[in-house]
């Protein structure tokens, strides 16, 4: 009878203290986030030196909280993984250091985890994966098409050229004196709001898959700058509706090209932005239409959190692959 394997998970790559232990690579025992919202809130967005301060205090809690839901000791225990970017490197520093430590005073393996690898296999806590894959990965600092033709592979077929998307909902936010985290609050916006402007799509060359939303951001903070100065009053919910539209349009549009393309057994949808509702529902709306199954995670499994890191790990313990306590944070990781 095979044995399970059970994986800790360390994320610590922004804003988020989380640890999660899980079971198989599907089956999650705990997974505790300490999240920082409310203290960077005041600050219009996450400030480095603070997240990375709040990460130190909170991981020894964290830890102590998931143990104890997942009423596991550390002979259970098969593997450490930790996300070893990309991320703030000063946020990074902290879980990948608290790893080491326990991979070395436990003697257990360690395995470092690209935060995007574990965004995708977010999905695969609620469903396994069927390959050839296409995963759109949407959050504050990416913007990606991904293809996977078996696990622990990617290949990327399409990324952002300038502000990822969740960026972009940020900026638009502040402009419209919306608190921070802005994404949800456009979305929230957005859904009492008409798409009465006609904000730019950036669809670039006819065959390409990269995406760009600097242009579009651009556009709503000139026409919402251009307003104040002739003292118009503008809609906020139209605003949001009309920006929301042509984020959602381009995002949907390129990814149901590319499961076309490409010949996909299944999309996947993953990224703190997957929870948009706006998003969910185009894409929901687009591939019901396709004979091509589509997977979104739910709300919790969006934002950034430990499961995803051991579930992502638990593939690479597998794989036979392994770090060493040379593993250093690394701000910029590729995905690869």
């Amino acid at each position: 009878m095979k044995k399970d394997i059970i994986i800790l998970g360390i994320e610590t790559s922004c804003d988020e203290t989380a640890v999660a232990f899980v079971k198989n690579g599907k089956e999650i025992l705990a997974n505790v986030v300490a999240s920082q919202i409310e203290i960077h809130k005041r600050f219009g967005g996450v400030v480095p030196e603070i997240a990375s301060r709040h990460h130190v205090e909170q991981i020894t809690y964290v830890l102590d909280q998931a143990m104890q839901e997942a009423a596991v000791n550390w002979e259970d225990i098969d593997a450490i993984a930790v996300t070893e970017g990309p991320g703030l490197v000063g946020a990074l520093l902290v879980g990948v250091n608290a790893a080491k430590a326990i991979a070395f005073a436990k003697h257990k393996p360690l395995i470092g985890v690209h935060h995007i690898a574990g965004h995708i296999y977010a999905n695969r806590l609620e469903q396994e994966f069927e390959f050839p894959l296409l995963a759109l990965i949407v959050s504050g600092g990416h913007t990606e098409l991904v293809l996977m033709k078996e696990h622990g592979t990617y290949e990327l077929i399409g990324e952002t050229r300038d502000d990822a998307a969740g960026e972009a909902y940020d900026k638009v936010a502040r402009m419209l004196n919306l608190p921070y985290p802005g994404g949800p609050q456009i979305d929230r916006l957005a859904e009492s709001g008409k798409e009465t402007i006609d904000f730019p799509r950036a669809w670039l060359e006819p065959d390409s898959y990269d995406f760009s939303f600097s242009g579009l951001k651009s556009s709503v903070i000139n026409k919402i700058h251009n307003a104040k100065q002739r003292g118009e009053q503008l809609n906020s919910e139209d605003i949001a509706a009309s920006f929301q539209a042509s984020v959602v349009d381009v995002l949907t549009t390129k990814t149901v090209r590319a499961a076309k393309q490409y010949k996909v057994k299944q999309v996947i949808v993953a990224g703190g932005v997957a929870a948009n509702k706006g998003l969910r529902n185009a894409m929901e709306r687009e591939f019901s239409k396709l004979e091509i199954p589509l997977q979104i995670p739910p709300l919790h499994l969006c934002t950034d959190n430990a499961a995803m890191i051991a579930a992502a790990g638990t593939i690479a313990f597998e794989q036979g692959i392994r770090s060493t306590l040379e593993l250093n944070a690394r701000a910029a990781l590729p995905l690869k």
